[in-house]
């Protein structure tokens, strides 16, 4: 059995002071039944580890080398140094942004084991693909280039973001998710065999505690990449007991 995650991502959000919402939700959760990730800032890494309890912190980006001359990055090892355990690599937003490419994920990623460091790779389509009918297409080729030869259950969770659901409130129909999923499943599969089957897929795109529970009971969900949903103690939580109790 794969166990599930919930996994938030903060973003370009949070200050010291916002940490309160994670010293509430590790009282609420010594012992949760599901892991649970949060990777705010860069900043609050350190701290954040310092209070979390059962709960892991990662990093939402890396650089592909260990040290240097790159101003403003932050290497994995560096992430691994202050006590991350995880790294999200190949979020829409970095790819769009910063114009990332699945062949420069793939390194992050390799970077990311390097360092000892679980690699949450992300992938996702847009709304123009999406209405093009080219969802499949874009999701199987964005997964088998941005994911590394080297995938096991260990060092790698794969999260499907529709592009044009994050932040929006609008989710794709419980069909469509599956549909996307076990596709994916079926192509992990392929590749990496008996690995394949333990990697583990998260959804992600305006999950919130109204909808997690018939979000995760779709198959081949194995949890949640959350947003916005996961500054809040509360709406966390609300999300993580729905995971627990799929």
């Amino acid at each position: 059995m794969r166990r599930k995650i919930a996994a938030g991502n903060w973003k370009m959000n949070g200050l010291t002071a916002s940490l309160t919402e994670l010293d509430t939700l590790a009282a609420r959760f010594p012992k949760p039944g599901c892991d649970v990730l949060i990777c705010p800032p860069a900043t609050l890494i350190a701290p954040a580890k310092a209070r979390a309890g059962s709960i892991a912190i990662g990093g939402q980006d890396c650089h592909t080398g260990v040290s240097g001359a790159h101003t403003g990055d932050v290497s994995a090892e560096m992430l691994a140094d202050i006590g991350a355990s995880h790294v999200i690599v190949g979020h829409s937003e970095r790819r769009d942004d910063h114009g990332e490419s699945s062949e420069l994920i793939e390194a992050k990623a390799e970077a990311a084991w390097r360092a000892g460091l679980t690699a949450v790779i992300c992938i996702g389509e847009s709304l123009a693909q999406r209405e093009a009918g080219e969802t499949l297409d874009v999701l199987t080729e964005q997964l088998a280039q941005s994911t590394p030869d080297g995938a096991t259950a260990a060092n790698t969770v794969i999260a499907y973001e529709p592009v044009w659901a994050i932040g929006t409130g609008k989710v794709p129909t419980l069909a469509q998710i599956g549909e996307v999923h076990d596709a994916l499943r079926g192509q992990l599969e392929a590749r990496f065999g008996a690995e394949g089957t333990g990697i583990r897929l998260l959804y992600g795109g305006s999950v919130k505690p109204s909808n997690a529970a018939e979000i995760f009971a779709v198959s081949n969900v194995d949890g949640a990449l959350v947003g916005g949903a996961s500054l809040k103690a509360d709406d966390f939580g609300g999300i993580i007991s729905a995971l627990e109790a799929a």
